[in-house]
Formats: C-alpha cells, structure tokens, sequence
C-alpha cells in the first residue's frame, strides 16, 4: 500500500511508489467518512438547550455535498455511533419507538452507501437498535458482534451482516465507465461492547482480528476490487487493546483503506501524535491511508484513492487524505460555522426536534445553587453528589433483607462533561432555579445502568489508584506543570462517596492511561478512610457504579462479586431522587483531595465561564490565566 502520496500542486494525486504506474484505466474514488455522530444531527445542544456551531450531520451534510459535487465517483460511510449521545437519542429510544428514527431518516436522506455499529449502538439494548436499523436504507455491516459464538469465525451467528460487496460503476479519467466491487467489513471492540447494555447476556464478540483475517479473503474471492474496513476503534501504539487497533487491523492483507473512530480524535491532522507506524501528516497507518472524523459531525473524512487497472484487477497506486471541518474557532476561541446546515436534513428532522424540546423542557424540580462541572478534577462537585446519592439509594433499597445489605454501601461516579477532546462548551452549567429533564440528563449523559459489586478494601484502593491516572505526576518545586493527562478521559476519573482519602501526585501513576498495570510499586492514594476509620485490606464494602464502569475500573471483580446488574439506569434513578426531594441545596461532599507538594503548581483547562464561580471554592489556591486559542480558560492550581 501507500507509503509516500499525496498531491501535487495542482491536486492530482502521486502513485505510491516511485516510477511510472503501470498502463491501464485510472479511477478516482472519494471516500468520506463520519464517525460517532452520537445522535447530534442538527447544531443544538439539547442538553444546554441552546444552538450549538460544533455539531450536527445537517452541517456535515453541507460539506458531503459539496465533495460529492467535486469528483465523478463517492461512496459514504459512518463508522459507528450514530443512535446514541444525545436527549434526543434517549426520547426516540424510549418514549417515541415506534416513530420514524429521526437518525436514520437523516442518513437515508443524505445518501450513505454502508455503515457499522459501535459500542454505542447497544445502550439501549437490541430492541430498540434493530427496530432503528430496519428503517434504513443502507446495509449496516458488523463482523465481531455475534448472536452465537462457532468454533471459529465461518461458523459463527452474525447479528447483522458481516460484510457487504457494494457494485458501482465508476468514472475513469478518460470518461470511461468501468464496473468495480468495493467490499466493506464492520467491527467494533468487542470488549466495550459487552460493557454496553444490549450485549450483556444475548449477544457475543469476537477479536475485530479473528474477524478480519476470516472476513477479508472472502471478500476478495467474492470479486472485491477494493476493500475498505468501517473500524469503529482508535488509532493507538502497536501494543494497544482493540479500543485502539487500527493499527493491527491495517497490518492485515487485504484491507486497503480503515475508516476509525470511537476515539473521538481527527486524523490525518498535525496535532495527532506520531506513533510508531502511524503518520498523522500523511494519514497513513501502517502504510495505509485512514480517517477519522472527530466527533458529532463536527468534520468529514475525505479519502481520494486513485485505482489503476492492472491486467482485470485493479490496485491502490495513490491516495490523499484531509478532514473538513464544520466550525472554526476566532481568535478568542468561539466556534464560527464554515458551512450552513443542509435543508433536507433540517426538514427531516424538524418534528423529532419539536418534540425532544417540549420533552426535555418539562420541569421536575428546583435548585437554590447552580450546578457545574468546571472544576470537578479538582474540587467537590454537587452534581456527582447528587448521582451518588442517587445510586447508593437506589443500590439500598434493592439489597434490602439480602445478607449483603448490612456493608457499607460506597457509590463511585465519575465527571464526564470536563471538556477535553469535547471542547470548551463540554461543561455542566445549571443556573439556579428550575430543574428541567435536559437538566438531569446532562448531569449523567450516559443510559448506562446501575450495578453494584462487593469489594475488599484492596479492591477499593486499586480503583483509586486506576482512576487517579487521569493526573501527571507532579514535581515539588516546580511551577505550572501540565495537571491531567489528555490520553486519559474523564469518565475514568471515579471518586468514590462515602470514603475520604488523599492523591499523591508526587508518586507516578499506578495505571497507564490504557488501564495497564504501570508501576506496580506505585501508590497514590494515602490515608483511605470510612467513617474517620483506616480502610483495611480485608474490609469489605458495597460499591455501586454503572455497570460499564465497574466492569472497566480496574478492582477485578469477579463475577460472585457482582450483586446487582439490572437495567435501570442512573439517570432513571437520579430522576427519581431528584423529584422526589424537590427543591435541592445540593452541597458538594469533599471525598478526596491533593496532598500537598512544596512550592508546586500545575496548570489545567476549565470553560470561559468558570470564572463566575471562582468564589465559591473554599480551600482552594487557584489562579486564571486568561483564554486559550482553544477557547478554554487557563487555570492554576497551588498544592
């Protein structure tokens, strides 16, 4: 495959290899791409309420057909995660079923040729994915996701179709038509998806590996002249799991291009890092090109792959990769639209979008304080308060008169709107006053449902020590070094109410951002406490979470240890809690804190509108350093 083209100034594309490419028909394929769109078709933040610049297939549209209108030959792809992330995803799942999926409707009225599932697609559990799915006018293709397991992968019950052979007929450079077979293969990482709430217990996973080496022979024996594989995992280092395994999947013969995703990343792009095998300039992953298009439509992959006919088969001899983004950010970081939203895509969905605005709008109860995220790395926030009471009373209630139910019952929740790769609108910001469903929603944007394990101390403190990896190990007397590690989401970040304990930043992360085991002998959490009272290694706790998170967290529990995993959600339970209780003053419980490090500062990224809410942080020595080109707020920390 491709291991040095590009364009040349004039925008032809160069061969993949030096010396004239052999005689025949040369055809020019666009292939574009999205991934994780997540629900947001139009550019608005239901979770806000508000008109969002940063998202929404309606302005990707815009830009498809714009691209379209450029070439004489384009396929269409999505790579996973467009069913699930927003309020509007959680009231067509639940409340308005058996209408039109406003999704779908839009995908089929912007014209893809072939999709794949992600991770995503089963948190709501099969029925109503498949119900979606038969509204579609386009083959969805998922290669590792199985009803039934065979002895090896020929032999196994596919829930959909592993692959699809897509016949065109396409364009030469001298006008010339020519009929080409381009084969698609679908895959998602199996081990997200048995975290999600539809695979537990009815459906199966394969490796994406296993899948591909069985999948992609046939294909080319079925007549395929291309074959491009729909990856819903990220781009990450040669030994990576397969939330990350682009990288193992291109080293594969037979593939010639992978459209990612599920990390959220842009690639080709000059600030993706450069791995071993991976080329974020030229957009290439081991020597073959790839995409991925950021997140919520907010860019679109295009792939231009020259084909030459060799003989009665056809190769890749050149390619050239770029994103297209939907917004650009001013000079004082507020997102502009490049692109108006498509009109066909805004009256497909205008009545979806009417009625998940009366439905979020609905008021359920009230709040004498303002509820925010901005700093919830490093302060008490009232918010996860408010989820872990939710849970741990949920959790009690549903244990009662079980022999378990006199442990103590510890509730682990997590911040998931910090901004990061999400940007700096990526915030909970509740003004006091009414509590509205799109409220509660964004304060748990997940539909993931509540489990609870029992765990021994040991097992509390590692994971601790795991989710105290977000951070950058820190150096006394030093200033402003970098607080949070990017590579780590925050959602990783667990506190665990009804225990107190301290971070040591000093000491280096137990955990690598990938959840492996670092530094065995490293230990960050100091003095663990219930109660006032040393947490021991054979004391035994309850803990409560989602069941994606006590699945990923790192204390191994096994499966006699898992006590409730049922399909109520946390945010049926914090809806629950939150109109029964009324009218909150919800006050952030202090669970953890830094330890203190002499003369050290670190610096870390908030939202612009932090700044309002810098003097109701108590025990705190923070600083603003002023707005970023990102359009986040710079801020210091005092240890």
């Amino acid at each position: 495959m491709a291991n040095n083209a590009g364009k040349t100034s004039s925008g032809r594309l160069l061969p993949d290899r030096p010396g004239k490419a052999p005689g025949g028909a040369v055809v020019h394929v666009r292939v574009m791409e999205t991934n994780d769109l997540h629900m947001n078709i139009l550019p608005y933040d239901y979770f806000a309420d508000r008109p969002s610049d940063t998202r929404g297939l309606a302005r990707t549209a815009t830009l498809i057909a714009q691209a379209r209108a450029e070439v004489a030959n384009a396929l269409l792809f999505d790579a996973g995660d467009f069913l699930q992330g927003s309020p509007m995803g959680d009231y067509f799942a639940h409340e308005r079923g058996a209408a039109p999926h406003p999704m779908i409707a839009a995908m089929n009225a912007v014209g893809y040729d072939a999709a794949t599932l992600g991770n995503h697609e089963f948190s709501y559990g099969l029925e109503p994915l498949l119900r979606a799915l038969k509204q579609a006018r386009f083959p969805v293709v998922s290669a590792n996701v199985l009803r039934r397991q065979g002895a090896a992968p020929h032999e196994d019950e596919a829930l959909f179709a592993p692959t699809v052979l897509l016949d065109r007929v396409f364009t030469d450079t001298e006008g010339q038509s020519h009929p080409l077979r381009v084969g698609v293969i679908g895959l998602l990482p199996p081990q997200s998806a048995l975290r999600d709430l539809g695979a537990r217990g009815a459906l199966q996973t394969r490796s994406m590996i296993a899948a591909v080496r069985a999948h992609v022979p046939a294909l080319r024996a079925a007549g395929a002249d291309l074959v491009i594989a729909l990856a819903h995992t990220g781009i990450g280092a040669p030994d990576a799991d397969e939330d990350e395994a682009a990288l193992a999947l291109a080293g594969i013969d037979g593939i010639d291009a992978l459209l990612c995703g599920h990390r959220h990343q842009v690639f080709p792009d000059p600030g993706f890092a450069a791995l071993p095998g991976v080329d974020p300039l030229r957009g290439t992953v081991a020597g073959k090109p790839a995409l991925m298009a950021g997140f919520w439509g907010s860019h679109l992959g295009v792939l231009d792959l020259e084909l030459t006919q060799d003989g009665t088969a056809w190769r890749v001899t050149g390619f050239h990769g770029e994103q297209r983004a939907i917004f650009r950010r001013d000079a004082e970081g507020r997102a502009q639209p490049t692109v108006a939203s498509d009109p066909v895509v805004e009256a497909t969905v205008a009545r979806a979008h009417e009625e998940t605005l009366a439905h979020i709008r609905s008021p359920i109860a009230h709040t004498r304080v303002p509820i925010h995220s901005y700093f919830s790395l490093v302060a008490p926030d009232a918010g996860l308060s408010l989820v872990a009471e939710a849970q741990r009373s949920h959790v009690a209630r549903s244990l009662a008169g079980r022999p378990e139910s006199g442990l103590p019952i510890l509730s682990a929740v997590a911040p998931f709107k910090c901004g990061g790769r999400s940007g700096p609108e990526f915030f909970i910001d509740i003004p006091a006053g009414a509590i509205r469903r799109s409220h509660v929603a964004d304060l748990y944007i997940y539909p993931n449902t509540i489990g609870a394990v029992q765990l021994s101390g040991t097992e509390v403190a590692e994971w601790l020590e795991r989710s105290a990896g977000i951070f950058n190990r820190i150096a006394p007397g030093r200033h402003d070094q970098p607080l949070v590690n990017p590579e780590v989401p925050s959602y990783a970040f667990d506190v665990i109410a009804g225990l107190t304990y301290e971070i040591d930043l000093t000491q280096p992360a137990r955990y690598a951002a990938c959840g492996a085991l670092a530094e065995p002998s490293a230990r960050r959490i100091r003095a663990l406490r219930h109660n006032g009272r040393p947490v021991h290694h054979d004391d035994r706790f309850i803990v409560t979470s989602n069941s994606y998170r006590i699945a990923a967290s790192g204390a191994g529990a096994a499966p006699a240890q898992i006590l409730l995993d049922e399909v109520k959600t946390t945010c049926e339970a914090l809806l629950e809690q939150v109109g029964q209780v009324g009218t909150l003053s919800p006050a952030p419980e202090r669970i953890c804190r830094f330890a203190p490090i002499p003369g050290a500062s670190a610096v870390f990224e908030t939202g612009p509108r932090a700044l309002e809410h810098l003097d109701r942080l108590a025990g705190l020595r923070l600083e603003a350093l002023g707005l970023a080109a990102n359009g986040f707020v710079q801020m210091r920390l005092h240890f």
